[in-house]
C-alpha cells in the first residue's frame, strides 16, 4: 500500500497522444513518517504520516511531545496508513510523490464541497410539483401515512443539510507525476474545492 496526503489544487488539461486528457492537479506530500504501530502492541501493523510543517506553538502539549518523540518538526495533518510490512519504513523518512508512477490507478478521498441547508429537489434529484394550476413551489411530496404505520420512515429523503461529507473515487488514472514541484496530475475530477485536503492510495481491488 502506497499513500500519500495533499491538497487539491484545481483542474486543467494535459494532451497525451493528441487528444485533450482533463486532470485534477494536487500537491501530493511530501509526508514524513512519525510513528509506526505493529500487531503485537496495537492489534494492527500501520504507519502514521504527517504533511505540512507547523510552528510548535499551534500544536497543544500532547501532540507537541508525540511529534518530539518521533524527533520531527510539528506536522498540521495526520493519517494512518495500515501496510503488511511496516520494516519497509522509518519514523522521520520523507515519502513524496515518486512512489506512484504514471499510468498507476490509485484511490483519492476527500470531502465535498458543503452546500448548506437545501431542499428535497435540488439534494435528492426530484422532480418536484407541476407549475401549474396553483402550484408555485419546487418541493417533495406527502410523506405522511395511513393509519398503519402513521409516522414518517426513518431515512425518508427530506430536505436538510447536503454535501460536506467524505467521498471516495475509485481507481483514477496517475497521468503525470512532477517530483520536483510535488505534483500529481490525475484523470477526472476530484471530490472537495480547491485547497481541500485529499488522500491518495494505491486502488485497493477486490481479493487484494
Amino acid at each position: 500500500m502506497k499513500a500519500l496526503i495533499g491538497k487539491k489544487i484545481g483542474m486543467t488539461m494535459i494532451y497525451k497522444d493528441g487528444i485533450a486528457v482533463p486532470v485534477t492537479v494536487v500537491k501530493a506530500g511530501p509526508c514524513v513518517v512519525v510513528q509506526k504501530k505493529n500487531d503485537k502492541t496495537d492489534g494492527y501493523n500501520a504507519i502514521q504520516i504527517g504533511f505540512e510543517d507547523i510552528s510548535s506553538k499551534h500544536t497543544n502539549k500532547p501532540m507537541e511531545g508525540h511529534f518530539k518523540k518521533a524527533g520531527i518538526k510539528s506536522q498540521r495533518y495526520l493519517k494512518e496508513v495500515r501496510l503488511d510490512n511496516i520494516d519497509d519504513y522509518k519514523i522521520g523518512q520523507v515519502v513524496d510523490v515518486s512512489v506512484f508512477e504514471e499510468g498507476e490507478l490509485i484511490d483519492v478521498s476527500a470531502k465535498t464541497k458543503g452546500k448548506g441547508f437545501q431542499g428535497a429537489v435540488k439534494r435528492w434529484n426530484f422532480r418536484g410539483h407541476d407549475r401549474t394550476h396553483g402550484t408555485k413551489y419546487p418541493r417533495h411530496g406527502s410523506t405522511g401515512m395511513h393509519t398503519y404505520p402513521g409516522r414518517v420512515l426513518k431515512g425518508t429523503k427530506m430536505a436538510g443539510h447536503m454535501g460536506d461529507v467524505n467521498r471516495t473515487i475509485l481507481n483514477l488514472e496517475v497521468v503525470k507525476v512532477d517530483k520536483d514541484n510535488s505534483l500529481l496530475a490525475v484523470k477526472g475530477a476530484l471530490p472537495g474545492a480547491r485547497g481541500s485536503l485529499v488522500y491518495l492510495r494505491t486502488a485497493v481491488r477486490e481479493g487484494k
